[in-house]
């Protein structure tokens, strides 16, 4: 099993553990961590949440090998599968923290804004690595960004597909808090402990009240994404980005 769930004094720790692929994330590990989410929300034992990644990075996007066998129906019941994980993750009502180890890139990213706090190693780096391959962001990225950051450097981010570094992205207000690669897990344990201690009934107050801001909804945004995927899945650019990532080589886009 690729998803991996640990829970000790009411802190549970979702780790992603495929590290021969910087643990990019399988349709069998999208389908555990719906799962393990929605548990997660129901569960009283917990109260505090921490996802992160085994190994050298917390999750280098969605596995690309299977991408260029996707049709219009099965990559639209592919994208509603992705969203039901964000929408679960989003939907517990507890602090979640993602603790980020090196490359957290594509759906990477987007779990990570998902949660409530960040919490990332001096060697983590973020991308919106979709237009390298064609697509545009999934995950819900395009509504956490603007939160985060507004519309300019969103922009930025998704246009650009540049590697933000965890120095940049504690300025920019993404990331809550960087220390020394060695000290990562224990910084994210000791803030999910703290808050797991809290008056956890207060903070999932607190959370429904900072979700009820949102405009337009998420829900509104990944429908929006689900028609968009839809369609640009089924681009020239789209087959060649793949088709390049898998053999190591720059793209060649023609723009349809």
């Amino acid at each position: 099993m690729n998803i991996r769930l640990t829970t000790e004094n009411g802190v549970a720790t979702v780790t992603l553990d495929r590290q021969d692929t910087l643990n990019a994330l399988s349709e069998d590990m999208y389908a555990d961590m719906t799962r393990i989410f929605a548990e997660l929300a129901t569960d009283d034992a917990v109260r505090a949440v921490v996802v992160t990644g085994a190994g050298r990075g917390f999750c280098s996007g969605s596995d690309v090998g299977g991408m260029s066998n996707s049709d219009l129906v099965s990559g639209r019941a592919r994208m509603k599968r992705r969203h039901r994980m964000i929408q679960n993750l989003v939907n517990i009502e507890k602090p979640v923290i993602a603790a980020v180890n090196g490359p957290c890139v594509g759906i990477g990213f987007s779990i990570a804004l998902a949660c409530d706090l960040i919490v990332a190693s001096e060697s983590a780096r973020f991308s919106q690595i979709f237009k390298k391959i064609g697509l545009i962001p999934d995950g819900g990225s395009i509504f956490f960004l603007v939160q985060h950051l507004g519309i300019a450097r969103a922009k930025e981010l998704v246009y650009t597909a540049r590697m933000l570094p965890a120095s940049e992205a504690r300025e920019w207000g993404i990331v809550t808090k960087v220390v020394p690669d060695g000290e990562l897990a224990g910084a994210a344990q000791s803030l999910a402990q703290e808050l797991a201690d809290s008056a956890t009934f207060a903070l999932r107050l607190a959370k429904r009240m900072f979700q009820s801001m949102y405009t337009p909804s998420l829900e509104a945004l990944l429908e929006t994404e689900l028609l968009s995927h839809g369609l640009v899945r089924l681009t020239e650019d789209h087959r060649e980005g793949v088709t390049a990532f898998k053999e190591k080589r720059k793209p060649k886009f023609v723009g349809r």
